[in-house]
C-alpha cells in the first residue's frame, strides 16, 4: 500500500513560536504516508513559526484546544521551539488535552524543547525521552530517564532532540502507526 495511513488523523499541538521544520516535515512525511494531519491551537487563525533564528511561516490553525476531541486522532505530534511548549505548558487546556491523549496509550511524538508539555502533564516518569539538552534536567526531574540519542522510544512516547534527527523522528512514528494497525487487523 503507498500510503500506509490512509484513514488516520494525527494532533499536532502547538501555538506561536513552534520551530517550524519541527512541525511542517513530520507532517508532510505523515501526510505523504496517507494520514491526515489538523494543527491544533489555543486560539484559531493562524500560528506563526520559528525558523532557527527568526520569525517563520504561518501555518492554519485548523482547531482549537476547545473545539478538539482527543478521541479524534490516532497519534499527537508536539514540535518544539522554545516558545511554543513553553506558552503551552502554562496553557490549562493545552496540558488537558495532553494529559487526556497520554492516557488513551496512542503513540505520542515530542521533539526538541516538546516533552515540557509532557512534563507539565505528568506523563514522563518512568519512561526514557530524549530532548534538546537543555531539557535533560527537567525530564529527570520528572522521574524519566534522559538519553542523547536521535530517537527514543518508551512505550507509546517518541521522541528526538532537535531538527537534524526529523527524518528518524517522522519514520519511527509512521512506523509505530502501521505495527499498531498491523496489530488492530490481527
Amino acid at each position: 500500500m503507498s500510503e500506509p495511513l490512509h484513514g488516520l488523523k494525527i494532533a499536532i499541538v502547538a501555538t506561536d513560536g513552534f520551530e517550524q521544520s519541527e512541525l511542517l516535515e513530520p507532517k508532510k512525511g505523515l501526510e505523504t504516508a496517507g494520514a491526515e494531519t489538523e494543527v491544533i491551537a489555543p486560539h484559531g487563525g493562524e500560528i506563526r513559526g520559528w525558523d532557527k533564528t527568526d520569525w517563520g511561516n504561518k501555518v492554519k490553525v485548523d482547531k482549537t484546544l476547545s473545539d478538539a476531541r482527543v478521541d479524534d486522532y490516532d497519534a499527537l505530534v508536539l514540535p518544539g521551539g522554545v516558545m511554543n511548549p513553553d506558552h503551552l505548558r502554562m496553557d490549562a487546556k493545552a496540558v488537558q488535552f495532553v494529559r487526556e491523549f497520554v492516557a488513551t496509550e496512542r503513540p505520542v511524538a515530542a521533539i526538541c524543547h516538546g516533552p515540557w508539555t509532557l512534563v507539565e502533564a505528568g506523563a514522563v516518569k518512568g519512561r526514557t525521552f530524549t530532548s534538546w539538552p537543555s531539557l535533560k534536567t527537567d525530564l529527570k526531574n520528572a522521574g524519566a530517564t534522559w538519553v542523547d540519542e536521535e530517537v527514543a522510544v518508551s512505550g507509546h512516547f517518541i521522541s528526538s532532540r532537535k531538527p537534524d534527527d526529523i527524518p528518524a523522528f517522522t519514520k519511527t512514528l509512521i512506523g509505530m502507526l502501521e505495527e499498531n494497525r498491523k496489530r488492530e487487523a490481527a
